[in-house]
């Protein structure tokens, strides 16, 4: 009997190859396996997260170490102004706080700037008080001190900013405080409209559109519930007033009994 050594060898030849072939295949299964399933999990904390602390109204000297401890980063993306918080306060950040990320991440912040923002002044002259208050307000000015001149109209005669008159276009900044120098109408003396009964927003109507001020506000009992109203006022109903009085507003539920400590 003859043996094919040729065929033999061939066969075992394609055999070995087919054998190393499907080593080298599983080799590179469990390499795989092992790369995506414990090295790359194990390099990226893989399902491993960090809540966000809330770092708005921190100043951005503190935020790197602040957020340090918590294993993150920081960018400041934008600036913008508030009066709300002092400058280089942390005014928004992204992701917002309690948000789950992973460790290293970047939190963006937007930063209050150092110097607000100017505005033109409006003119006011000639212009009622309830009329200068909409237009401070529109221009995001405040109102501050109204101070009385004998004078036959009850309007605005003379814009003040830092205790000096200040002229109209004028830029000053955002948020500040304009006093008014108003006429008297006259010094003409006027009773003072009965507010008891009506509700803060309508209080605040008859008060502006007589051209006075509104005063101190006081919370009688608990007015989170129901409709408060004006429980008092001071000057009382049909008491003499004149143009640019305070008036002090006492606020409750219907009905609500006011105390001797209410009254002071």
């Amino acid at each position: 009997m003859s043996i094919d050594f040729k065929k033999l060898l061939s066969k075992n030849t394609l055999g070995a190859m087919l054998i190393h072939f499907a080593v080298a295949i599983g080799i590179i299964v469990f390499l795989g396996v092992l790369y995506f399933y414990a090295y790359l999990p194990n390099v990226t904390n893989h399902g491993e997260t960090i809540t966000v602390p809330n770092i708005e109204g921190k100043n951005i000297e503190e935020v790197e170490a602040f957020l340090a401890k918590h294993d993150l980063r920081y960018e400041v993306n934008d600036s913008s102004y508030s009066d709300k918080y002092p400058p280089l306060a942390v005014l928004k950040q992204y992701p917002s706080a309690g948000a789950k990320v992973k460790e290293n991440r970047k939190i963006y912040v937007s930063v209050n700037r150092i110097n607000p923002p100017t505005v033109p002044m409006p003119n006011l002259v000639d212009v009622s008080i309830i009329g200068a208050d909409a237009i401070l307000k529109a221009n995001e000015l405040k109102r501050g001190r109204i101070h009385l001149v004998s004078w036959p109209f009850p309007t605005v005669k003379e814009m003040r900013y830092q205790g000096r008159k200040i002229q109209p276009n004028e830029r000053i900044a955002k948020g500040s405080s304009i006093d008014l120098v108003v006429g008297d109408g006259g010094s003409t003396e006027f009773k003072v409209p009965s507010l008891i009964g009506n509700s803060f927003d309508d209080a605040k109507v008859l008060i502006f559109g007589s051209n006075l001020t509104l005063g101190e506000i006081t919370l009688v009992g608990d007015t989170l519930d129901g409709s408060p109203v004006i429980l008092k006022q001071k000057p009382e109903p049909d008491e003499n007033i004149k143009v640019g009085d305070v008036v002090d507003l006492w606020i409750g539920k219907p009905g609500t009994p006011l105390t001797d400590e209410d009254d002071m």
